[in-house]
């Protein structure tokens, strides 16, 4: 396993694998690994010659008030728990790399991204649609392996592929879980010992709309308003948005008579947390 930092070597590098026959897996993250990163890696070394970890925290995608200065970084932590699992390269560059003074271009997806998280965080999703697109550039990989936790974020990345017409296969792996069933996610070390007990609330909801939608109510409406008044029995979760839509599309819907995906946010103190459940 080696560590590179530059573009020009990454690029390189890929280049040798390819004129060699080698299939590249790549696993695009911003580092502090937990065990849901980790089975994405395990997935790209089942179905790759090669695999790639991209380690990098994208200042494009975080907002003016939001926690880029303060997001958990550790890539000393990150090799020892990559090393085990066999892959080739960790891609570590500097933000100065990816994105030097003269940088001026971006990509943009103008349906998926208005709602659910676009709504609350404009430009969030211009920045992961640009980086994940200059990493595709630089890497050219076969399979790219993202988790279902960031459900809009995944289904704007397929959107991307499919109308750039880029050759990557996207796949897409369920989320992993603690214990207590909460979603594995590198903000979840910002949580108090309280806080991590209150976030149980979020998986716990939308088990909730789950039950009630595929025991027959089918009014959405109905669900999300008794939904709702579950979430105010955790009195330290502030709710973002809540939602029940379409999994491809994402549009709201009224009527849970095909499937869909629920999608929650919020806030517990300052740590913004998401999760959602398919609905069969």
């Amino acid at each position: 396993m080696q560590t590179i930092t530059d573009i020009k070597k990454m690029k390189s590098f890929i280049k040798e694998a390819r004129k060699k026959g080698k299939t590249i897996g790549f696993v695009p993250t911003m580092g502090y690994l937990h065990s849901g990163h980790l089975s994405l890696v395990s997935a790209a070394k089942k179905s790759s010659d090669v695999v790639v970890v991209s380690i990098f925290v994208n200042p494009l995608q975080f907002g003016p008030k939001e926690d880029l200065k303060k997001y958990p970084r550790d890539l000393e932590r990150d090799k020892k728990l990559l090393a085990p699992l066999g892959i080739d390269v960790i891609f570590s560059p500097t933000a100065e790399e990816m994105f030097p003074p003269d940088f001026s271009c971006y990509a943009e997806e103008t349906k998926l991204s208005k709602g659910l998280c676009g709504k609350k965080r404009p430009g969030h999703f211009k920045g992961v649609i640009t980086v994940v697109l200059k990493l595709f550039q630089i890497i050219k990989p076969d399979i790219a392996f993202f988790g279902a936790k960031d459900w809009q974020q995944q289904s704007i990345i397929r959107k991307k592929v499919k109308d750039f017409h880029l050759d990557v296969e996207i796949n897409t792996l369920p989320t992993v879980r603690e214990e207590d069933e909460v979603a594995m996610s590198s903000r979840n070390s910002y949580l108090s010992k309280k806080e991590r007990k209150a976030s149980r609330i979020l998986y716990q909801t939308l088990c909730f709309i789950k039950e009630m939608a595929e025991n027959d109510e089918k009014d959405i409406k109905k669900i999300l308003k008794n939904a709702k008044k579950l979430l105010k029995s955790e009195p330290l979760f502030k709710l973002e948005y809540l939602e029940m839509v379409d999994p491809e599309t994402l549009d709201p819907k009224d009527t849970a008579d095909k499937p869909l995906v629920a999608l929650i946010a919020g806030f517990i103190g300052k740590t913004r947390l998401i999760d959602n459940i398919l609905i069969r």
